[in-house]
């Protein structure tokens, strides 16, 4: 890959057909994975019903499923070394596809939630796979352009989620949730098979287990305290899963460091450019996903809208993501990911502020107006930040680079869901008013830690750009 800081210039290289129709296939991979957290939520009332069981252990199809995303990802750098990130993408699809109908066809929630979470254990490596094989095929100078298909699908799909699932139980039963996967991952496999490059797999690379042991106990004890907490429970509940999540991490970095083979190579952190575009990509992940939490019980308590119409009220979020991702990949193409990053943060900070002074009756227009100008800001603010640490890496270092943005972003959005969570519950008390203005002046705080973060990215890059140009 390009050396640190490298931008392109002006005229950015053509990117052709065959690269085009290879994003795309990867886009139906992202796309399953993306819309099927989301969209079975909505159906969990309706499950719990039907399989006879409560709704504390049925929470637990959506619980297994994150907690199984959290458990994949740190290996997904290993596997993609060892089997080719194509092999990869090709078998975590495969599992999805079969996983999702076989959810279809459970007779009891145990069997559901073990098949939830071996269908959160393939869609935990879908997209960083994908980013990978689309990373090694385009090179740096056109990566912007390629992988903001990639976002556009990445932000839409969870958006689309509680649309589709409302439609689905008012036709159907909650069996269709799942099935409406099978056809899209079979499309994507048939694609794939022909489409997809292998890659070169490095077989022989130990397997850190240690690694993977600290690691893949303390991310899923990490999501499960910070759920704990944006639920509401105990302080005992809540602090005895995150300290042993501290505890576990920090061995983990530790040995990440000292190992000759780690399951993820901390020490791309020393690159500054990387180092600060994984900073972003985190505080991205709490302005993001935490805003997946809050607007939707904005509509629903504050403006008594249905589950349908408030779906279809939270999409303006994800569309205006969607339409501006291909202009933010050309311009962080042509000029970095830094000064991109930054005009998205300052619009983002822009769009939130006001919804902390907003009353619960304000026009509904203006609401939509302000989820559009945010959705644009969030593209410009998230985007950016991951391609950039994806171009100041070499090709054979964007397993670890993609695993490790994702893991960052994955984190950030538990973070922030928790915080918004654990603000609007305790809030309610005095008023719905105050409780989410409460709610979105945290996010505007959230908005300007990625804001900072941006502009230590900003920095960063200008530094090595100009020390590369010294050097020449």
């Amino acid at each position: 890959m390009a050396s640190a800081g490298q931008t392109s210039s002006a005229n950015t290289p053509d990117i052709g057909w065959p690269v085009w129709r290879l994003a795309w296939i990867i886009v139906f991979g992202a796309f399953a994975a993306g819309m099927d957290a989301s969209l079975a939520n909505i159906g969990l009332e309706t499950i719990a019903t039907d399989l006879d069981s409560s709704l504390e252990r049925v929470q637990w199809v959506s619980n297994g499923y994150l907690l199984a995303l959290a458990v994949s990802l740190p290996s997904c750098a290993w596997l993609s070394h060892t089997f080719g990130p194509g092999r990869l993408w090709l078998i975590a699809l495969s599992v999805f596809t079969v996983t999702s109908g076989l959810c279809a066809m459970a007779w009891n929630i145990e069997l559901l939630i073990v098949l939830r979470v071996a269908q959160g254990l393939s869609a935990g490596v879908l997209i960083p796979a994908g980013q990978t094989i689309l990373g090694q095929a385009v090179g740096p100078e056109r990566l912007g352009r390629v992988m903001s298909i990639l976002g556009i699908v990445v932000s839409l799909a969870p958006a689309l989620g509680p649309v589709f699932g409302g439609l689905v139980l008012a036709w159907w039963t909650w069996p269709w949730l799942f099935l409406i996967n099978v056809p899209i991952g079979v499309v994507g496999l048939i694609m794939g098979l022909r489409l997809v490059p292998r890659g070169s797999p490095a077989p022989g690379t130990p397997l850190d287990r240690l690694g993977f042991i600290y690691i893949g106990v303390s991310l899923p004890l990490l999501v499960y305290g910070l759920a704990r907490w944006g639920s509401g429970a105990s302080i005992g509940e809540v602090l005895i899963p995150l300290a042993g999540a501290g505890v576990g991490l920090a061995l983990f970095v530790h040995r990440s460091w000292t190992s000759d083979h780690p399951l993820l190579d901390l020490r791309l952190h020393r690159n500054p450019v990387f180092a600060a575009a994984s900073a972003a990509a985190g505080t991205c992940g709490a302005l993001l996903f935490g805003s997946t939490l809050i607007y939707p019980l904005y509509f629903q308590v504050l403006h008594g809208d249905g589950t349908i119409m408030t779906g279809l009220r939270v999409l303006c979020l994800g569309g205006g993501t969607a339409a501006v991702l291909p202009i933010a990949g050309r311009l962080t193409d042509r000029y970095g990911g830094g000064l991109v990053s930054v005009c998205g943060s300052l619009a983002a900070v822009a769009a939130t502020l006001p919804f902390v002074f907003l009353p619960a009756a304000s026009n509904v227009l203006i609401v939509q107006v302000l989820l559009v100008v945010l959705g644009m800001a969030t593209a410009f603010a998230a985007i950016p930040t991951a391609i950039a640490a994806y171009k100041t890496v070499r090709s054979d270092q964007l397993p670890d680079a993609t695993a490790q943005v994702n893991i960052l972003q994955r984190l950030g959005g538990s973070i922030g869901g928790a915080l918004f969570a654990v603000v609007i519950a305790g809030g309610l008390s005095t008023g719905s008013q105050s409780a989410f203005q409460s709610a979105f002046a945290w996010q505007t705080g959230a908005a300007g830690l990625t804001l900072v973060a941006s502009f230590w990215l900003f920095v960063a890059h200008r530094r090595t750009s100009r020390s590369l140009r010294a050097a020449k």
